[in-house]
């Protein structure tokens, strides 16, 4: 059975998610909100203010400091803690993160079980302090609706849609029965999930890119090399010659935005820049001239804190995965000084009881960054990433930053994470209140 008709119809899945566990929501019909005495977060130039007030109306922040006064706005008492921007998670997916395999087979019979799964894992990722995720691949436009239709509690989400892959390519993820479409005529069950579209040649790729297009997509993810995770390519290949690549290219910008790809090696990468490619997801088998190259040329670098690998992982997963472990500490190292833009996302897949652990990923980036770096990655330098969306952004406004006009995404912690980064990890603990959308979505006071 496929994914797409397993989420589908939207009125089944909010249904089950207004059957959710409820968090507390005090306050979140209030038109304004007055966090008295807080110490702002500057995620630019990672400076920690002195004590203020910030006043939100309505989705916005209107005003910090003398200005920031409403005799009717709910009050939200500081005490001295830190008020900073929500979490932006670069690389996510959305539906896949909150399954496993077996869920999938598990389910088969069973729609409302996946259903009522991808809505409670969305609600967690919102109280990890994540307001905004960008999903680089999966079945997302039902989802996204829904969560901004104020039906199903998440964060907001910058969707791609299906990835698009060549026949033997990343997304190429058929079972070995599986027959190709174009030469005997039925989808592949990945693409009837909603995970991907297999197409070669230009004519396809338009056609893919479009499809998105028209289903919401605010930016396109192509693969455009091998992977860890797929067992048909390996990771040194090559995927899409430059003419299809630079049709996704044309396609996207022809609707004001932009296509990323998934590629880890120097030549995928460096054909991926000729097609005019603006981000690259992963990249760590990268060298130091092509991340020159893409300093020069302004184009992204969103990658991951990668574990090593465990023995219960696949064999040919562990070995596939050896050479992009070793090359991502080179990577991240000559990336910094390189000056490329960095984006920051964890990139789970099937592994739900790994989702806890999403705040915890982020500090495997000390070893490279500073806490104040890491903290403009993960909120300004993400949202200026999510911005690149242009036209095609789902949500108007400035994200990463508490300052005035700025969207109300914020997060009232408890310690100071420039001096100890360690309290993000922490979101049950150290995250007394989250405002998403100028909203709270939990308060702990």
């Amino acid at each position: 059975m496929s994914f797409t008709r397993l989420m589908r119809p939207l009125s089944l899945l909010l249904a089950l998610c207004s059957a959710a566990p409820a968090f507390a929501q005090s306050g979140a019909a209030d038109d304004e909100l007055l966090f008295r005495d807080v110490r702002v977060l500057d995620t630019v130039r990672g400076r920690l203010g002195t004590p203020v007030d910030v006043l939100v109306r309505g989705n916005r922040i209107a005003a910090i400091g003398a200005a920031a006064a409403s005799p009717g706005a709910r009050v939200i008492d500081g005490r001295g803690r830190t008020l900073m921007p929500g979490l932006i998670d670069a690389h996510w997916h959305s539906t896949f993160t909150a399954l496993s395999q077996a869920d999938l087979l598990a389910s088969a019979g069973a729609p409302e079980k996946l259903a009522a799964k991808v809505a409670a894992e969305s609600e967690r990722t919102l109280l990890r302090g994540f307001t905004s995720v960008r999903d680089v691949g999966g079945p997302i436009f039902e989802l996204k609706a829904a969560i901004d239709a104020g039906q199903v509690r998440g964060p907001r989400i910058w969707p791609a849609g299906a990835t698009i892959s060549q026949t033997a390519g990343h997304g190429d993820m058929r079972q070995p029965q599986e027959r190709s479409r174009r030469f005997f005529g039925k989808p592949a069950l990945a693409e009837e999930m909603g995970a991907t579209f297999i197409a070669d040649g230009r004519d396809e790729v338009l056609a893919a890119v479009r499809e998105n297009l028209r289903g919401g997509a605010s930016q396109i993810k192509l693969m455009a090399g091998g992977g860890t995770s797929s067992a048909y390519d390996p990771v040194d290949v090559t995927q899409y010659t430059l003419d299809e690549m630079r049709a996704a290219v044309e396609a996207a910008e022809d609707w004001g935005t932009y296509v990323t790809v998934h590629a880890y090696t120097v030549r995928a990468v460096r054909r991926a820049i000729e097609a005019g490619v603006k981000c690259v997801e992963h990249g760590q088998l990268l060298d130091e001239d092509t991340l020159k190259l893409m300093a020069s040329r302004g184009v992204w670098l969103s990658s991951q804190t990668l574990r090593p690998s465990t023995e219960n992982m696949d064999p040919l997963r562990r070995e596939k995965r050896k050479p992009v472990i070793e090359g991502q500490a080179r990577m991240w190292a000559m990336a910094k000084r390189a000056g490329v833009r960095l984006a920051w996302g964890t990139d789970f897949l099937f592994e739900p009881e790994l989702n806890a652990e999403q705040n915890d990923f982020i500090l495997g980036l000390r070893e490279w960054f500073t806490p104040a770096e890491i903290l403009k990655m993960v909120t300004h330098d993400n949202a200026e990433l999510l911005a690149l969306s242009g036209l095609r952004s789902p949500y108007a406004g400035r994200l990463g930053v508490v300052e005035e006009g700025a969207l109300a995404d914020l997060l009232l912690v408890q310690g100071n994470p420039l001096e100890d980064l360690q309290v993000i990890a922490d979101p049950a603990r150290n995250f007394a209140v989250i405002v998403k959308d100028g909203k709270v979505v939990k308060s702990a006071d």
